[in-house]
């Protein structure tokens, strides 16, 4: 985990740490800044749902960087795009433009889809038999962001008369000191860039059932967690009355809790193997839907989102480590292109309807609808289980 093999997931993991912590500041303040420049509580989710929607369409400006610029100039100039958009936030609240910030916050879709993108630079970065080692050590730091996100967020809330203008000035520090640190960060050498591209029909990647199920455990994880933490700090603040405080630190502790399985998560992994972990995801999610749906104190919001966060870590852990076990070397670009663009579109969906589910159904309906997806879920890991056991029959 130390060794020099490990130099450049350590880069990636200082990279991520300060990069990926703008997304939980989108998460906790730009619905609030939103709600600021808007008349209706159901457009206040609109910045982050295009921040997520624009991940989803950035997924092939990410690969396609990496691809033809190679893994550092791709990440760098996907950086230097976040860095951007931070700025330009800060503008729309300056001049008190709701456009320009929705704007803004669809062109930091971008940095979003290069964070998911550096778990695979990670994996490619250290031996096949390391590749869940080096997604854990990427992933953990996100625990790092869970934390520095909210709390910049919020420092730079009241820096300048304008509310949060400060929060994505210092958003825009961070997107920088990341792009420094990218500057450590050790071009791969020939085996990974020596192998030639080949074409490989989706149909193809679609008839491996491990392949769909690593789409379906990503897709889901995302769909209920995103559709859940975009609507609790409105449906905290705005409809139960919790302190901002509140809502702060529950956040926190739903991405702490996404993230800080990660040390342990590879270690479960082989204890109960993948589909094992898939199930313990979803029971989590379950429980955090009971949770929620029964009580709305601070405590059952932070107990729902903990339990939320677990299942998400669960779920996407196992997606991630299947997913370079269904196709060749040669393929990983259009397979990593297929499954972000999926997963990101359904968080995309999540995010977008969020608010206006919260607005015109209530809380408590929101939580009720994510019992669809568990349940597509589980039917989609019969089915693939099913196929295993008549596959190893014949």
């Amino acid at each position: 985990m130390f060794s020099k093999d490990f130099y450049n997931v350590w880069i990636l993991f200082l990279v991520g740490s300060l990069s990926a912590s703008v997304l939980p500041l989108m998460h906790s303040v730009s619905s609030l800044a939103g709600n600021n420049l808007v008349t209706s509580m159901s457009y206040a989710t609109a910045p982050i749902s295009l921040m997520i929607i624009g991940t989803a369409l950035s997924v092939v400006l990410a690969t396609s960087s990496m691809k033809y610029l190679g893994r550092k100039k791709g990440l760098m100039l996907l950086l230097s795009t976040g860095l951007c958009a931070c700025l330009l936030a800060a503008l729309a609240l300056e001049i008190k433009n709701f456009y320009l910030l929705c704007l803004a916050s669809f062109l930091l879709g971008a940095l979003n889809a290069t964070i998911h993108q550096m778990r695979f630079v990670a994996i490619e970065a250290v031996a096949e038999k390391q590749h869940a080692t080096a997604a854990a050590i990427f992933m953990s730091s996100g625990i790092i962001a869970a934390f520095l996100g909210p709390e910049v967020g919020f420092f730079g809330r009241d820096l300048f008369e304008i509310e949060f203008k400060g929060s994505f000035l210092l958003a825009a520090c961070l997107v920088f000191v990341s792009m420094v640190s990218l500057l450590f960060f050790n071009e791969f050498t020939k085996k990974v860039i020596e192998v030639k591209p080949a074409k490989i029909k989706t149909s193809k990647l679609l008839s491996n059932p491990m392949f769909c199920l690593a789409l379906a455990s990503g897709s889901t994880s995302y769909l209920v967690m995103s559709f859940i933490m975009v609507g609790t700090p409105l449906s905290m603040h705005e409809i139960h009355g919790h302190s901002l405080e509140s809502a702060k630190w529950v956040i926190q502790s739903h991405i702490a809790a996404m993230f800080l399985p990660t040390f342990f998560t590879p270690f479960l992994t082989k204890i109960l193997g993948i589909r094992k972990l898939i199930t313990l995801g979803l029971t989590l999610f379950c429980l955090a839907s009971f949770v929620g749906f029964s009580d709305s104190s601070t405590i059952g919001f932070w107990i729902h989102l903990v339990l939320l966060g677990l299942g998400w870590n669960f779920l996407f852990f196992s997606a991630t480590t299947i997913l370079p076990q269904t196709y060749a070397p040669e393929h990983k670009f259009k397979a990593q292109t297929i499954n972000d663009t999926v997963v990101l579109s359904f968080q995309a969906f999540a995010a977008l309807s969020a608010g206006l589910a919260l607005n015109y159904f209530g809380w408590k309906s929101m939580i009720v609808l994510c019992v669809i997806p568990i349940f597509l879920m589980i039917v989609v890991l019969l089915w693939e289980r099913g196929l295993k056991k008549k596959l190893s029959n014949i």
